[in-house]
């Protein structure tokens, strides 16, 4: 698998493959073309998530509306129930992460 390869037709939704998953981790490959969290909508994870933008961008919003500009090859690590929303992600180029759930910290 290359994780900058993209499928042949990308869909109106986000795409998740599980690269890797066991009881204690789980690695997936996200392609976002646009897509963003409902409105007044928080991910509250309940576990530790470690994110990578490997192409476009994105921006995340926290609680309290700090928010977050994330690049190709920018991190972030997004503890346990950190609630956090996605504004925006680049639909060109599509926007790859990826990212790592369990108990990181």
């Amino acid at each position: 698998m290359n994780l900058f390869q993209l499928p042949n037709t990308l869909s109106k939704e986000e795409l998740f493959e599980t690269i890797l998953k066991n009881q204690n981790l789980t690695v997936e490959r996200i392609i976002s073309t646009g897509q963003k969290s409902p409105t007044n909508f928080y991910y509250d994870q309940p576990q530790d998530e470690l994110v990578f933008v490997l192409q476009g961008e994105a921006i995340l919003t926290f609680e309290y509306n700090k928010s977050k500009k994330l690049i190709a090859g920018d991190f972030l690590l997004l503890p346990a129930h950190q609630k956090h929303r996605v504004e925006y992600t680049s639909s060109n180029p599509p926007c790859i992460w990826l990212a790592i759930h369990g108990d990181l910290t």
